[in-house]
């Protein structure tokens, strides 16, 4: 076929996969994200609470002063401030959207938008992919269907919804292909999805360079000509990691924090055939639900029921082609099996059991665990077995290739409608803040909307997300590490340096304390007991609660979600859990329950003979505290699991004389 009408079809191909892309699109979400000054789904944490962070990010972003480099939010990880990148929030969008919502004023949120250009790209790219393999029109618009509506787009969409960018992956791919074909190694499109990449999420950034090596050392070893591949990959790495800078992901020491190792997000085995998504929704109308283990659900990798069955027929059939292809491919071969390997990790999980977790070098968890979310980084196989079913059967002999398209695409969407429908439901009801209250209910929070600073004293905050949303709206800072990333070390440093002042009697007026542990809220509090209001906040349904120190609140009364602290303030065991305590209890015997050791503890079990819960009491046969930092208690109690989350008293000889 002529250039020109190549060019011609690809744009056909192009436009009609991005409407495809927007009509699934408005099918599956509707379009009230796509208001700007709706943010009802952003703050009620749509799916889960991941876009709260997202939509934080931004907030505290669009108030920060203007600095260099772009998208530093001063006001969170204060007073170091750090990258909306590490709180999702798709810097290169803020960097680009900041003017527009200054100048608009009131609410802004541009991630309805942004995925609305997701799914139109991803259309568009897959379209153009699907091209490569299938003559004329129909064929690839009924296979860029498998695209845009792959369940891990939709598993994505607005709940990760950075990581909804797949178009990177089936960009990257088509220029892979195409360029392979016509002999050569460099386009600006394959260098500006390298680029921008960065500027969406560093995830995808193994995996749009891994495909992209692929394809230089194909060239390389075939022309024997290293020079042109070499520069082309270190221009486009150096305006990589420039625009890296410039978005301020390079930006201070945001280099530790969270919760999990490399390992933990592992992809098991059932990955490709487990429909399970986030908060069980379930993609397949047929397939069962399988078990996972530890953070298995990030590596969600469904294929959908129609290319299940399609892609070991596909595979046989057309053995000998394959095979020369895996030659032909040798590089993308050798990539994609490194990025499965990474993805599955070290510790080998299949359906709900580890298989073998395999030692690795210390230094190895630690640089791997840049990114931790390994099962992420099966992606670009994960399109390419889509694409080597859609190939197979477009291979097939005159309109039979579009009818067997045309079932395969029929089967794969009615397998995963249920959850195309539970996700459009989920929108629906994500636009009422009801549907998604706020644990912060107490009148409480409305006098602590004066403060200045939110100092987060130990943990990560019980509801964090809706506290950084609190936060970001009366333009607090805060040094919660409710983002992906943060420096422990710099955030250790600042809690212990207000511990010391706290310890000796001195408080910062502008600054609201709050304690994640009731112990270190216990151990902090005596010195400052007068010039603040001090106890414990809890949200209406008892789930959250916080530990606070209120600088001039001392005299307030609040509603009954708040318990002062005083002498009539009540005992609770220690939320302490290891090998052998089980949230405060001595699993060996279920008699020894544990205290964190504090001043007021202690002059509360000062003489006592007995605890008391629920209108029954439980003598006390003996106190030990030769553990630093706790205060073990025997009762003479059959079970003392009983006293979980309970309000304890005690009962000293006096009381029975």
């Amino acid at each position: 076929m002529p250039a020109g009408q190549v060019g011609h079809r690809n744009r056909i191909l192009f436009a009609a996969g991005a409407l495809l892309g927007i009509a699934v699109f408005l099918l599956v979400f509707g379009g009230s994200s796509l208001d700007v000054t709706n943010d009802a789904f952003c703050r009620g944490g749509y799916m889960e609470k991941d876009i709260q962070q997202h939509y934080a990010g931004w907030l505290f972003y669009r108030e920060s002063s203007t600095t260099w480099p772009l998208c530093v939010a001063d006001s969170i990880n204060a007073p170091d401030g750090l990258s909306v990148a590490y709180t999702d929030s798709i810097p290169l969008a803020a960097a680009l959207l900041r003017p527009m919502a200054a100048a608009l004023g009131g609410t802004f949120q541009y991630f309805g938008w942004f995925t609305l250009l997701c799914y139109a790209l991803q259309g568009g790219f897959g379209a153009l992919l699907c091209g490569l393999f299938a003559n004329g029109l129909a064929a690839p618009l009924l296979g860029d269907l498998l695209f845009v509506t792959s369940p891990v787009l939709l598993e994505r969409a607005f709940r990760h919804t950075s990581l909804g960018a797949q178009f990177l992956i089936l960009g990257v791919l088509y220029y892979y292909f195409k360029l392979h074909r016509e002999g050569r190694y460099a386009s600006a499109g394959l260098f500006v999805l390298n680029l921008v990449a960065i500027g969406i999420h560093p995830y995808f950034l193994p995996m749009t360079y891994a495909v992209t090596l692929a394809l230089l050392l194909e060239h390389g070893l075939r022309t024997r000509h290293w020079g042109g591949p070499a520069l082309y990959l270190a221009a486009d790495l150096g305006c990589t990691l420039g625009l890296g800078w410039c978005l301020g992901l390079f930006y201070g020491t945001a280099s530790s924090g969270g919760q999990a190792l490399y390992g933990y997000f592992s992809m098991n085995l059932n990955a490709l055939w487990n429909p399970v998504g986030v908060n069980g929704v379930c993609y397949s109308r047929v397939l069962p639900v399988l078990n996972q283990v530890n953070g298995n659900y990030d590596a969600f990798a469904y294929l959908g029921l129609g290319i299940l069955v399609a892609l070991p027929v596909a595979l046989v059939l057309d053995r000998c082609r394959w095979l020369r292809r895996l030659r032909e491919h040798w590089a993308l071969v050798v990539v994609c099996s490194i990025l499965t390997v990474f993805a599955v990790t070290n510790v080998i999980t299949a359906n709900g059991a580890t298989l073998a977790p395999l030692p690795l070098p210390e230094v190895l968890i630690r640089l791997f665990s840049i990114f931790r979310s390994s099962g992420r980084l099966f992606w670009p196989v994960y399109d390419l077995l889509m694409l080597v079913v859609f190939s197979a059967l477009a291979r097939l002999q005159g309109k039979g290739s579009v009818a067997a398209v045309a079932v395969l695409v029929a089967v794969q969407i009615w397998d995963i409608s249920p959850a195309m429908i539970q996700r459009s439901d989920a929108m629906a009801s994500a636009q009422t803040q009801e549907a998604f209250p706020s644990a912060l209910q107490s009148d409480f929070w409305e006098q602590a909307q004066n403060y200045r600073h939110i100092a987060s004293m130990d943990g990560i905050q019980d509801d964090a997300l809706h506290l950084a949303l609190f936060a970001a709206d009366n333009e607090m800072t805060t040094n919660d590490p409710f983002a992906a990333r943060y420096s422990e070390s710099q955030l250790t440093a600042q809690r212990q340096e207000l511990s010391d002042e706290l310890a000796a009697g001195t408080l910062r007026e502008d600054t609201l304390y709050l304690f994640a542990e009731e112990g270190a809220f216990l151990q902090a509090v005596e010195p400052v007991r007068g010039g603040a209001w001090c106890g414990r906040v809890t949200s209406g349904d008892g789930q959250s609660c916080w530990y606070v120190i209120a600088p001039g609140l001392q005299d307030a009364a609040f509603d009954s979600l708040c318990v002062a602290y005083d002498e009539n303030y009540p005992l609770r065991l220690a939320d302490y859990t290891d090998g052998l305590w089980n949230r405060g209890v001595l699993d060996e015997t279920k008699q020894t329950v544990c205290f964190a050791d504090a001043p007021f503890t202690r002059r509360k079990l000062e003489g006592a003979t007995a605890l008391c819960a629920g209108g029954k009491e439980y003598k006390i046969t003996n106190i030990d505290d030769h553990d630093p930092g706790w205060l073990m208690v025997t009762l003479e109690i059959e079970d003392a699991t009983v006293l979980w989350d309970q309000e304890l008293e005690t009962k000293s000889c006096r009381n029975f004389m």
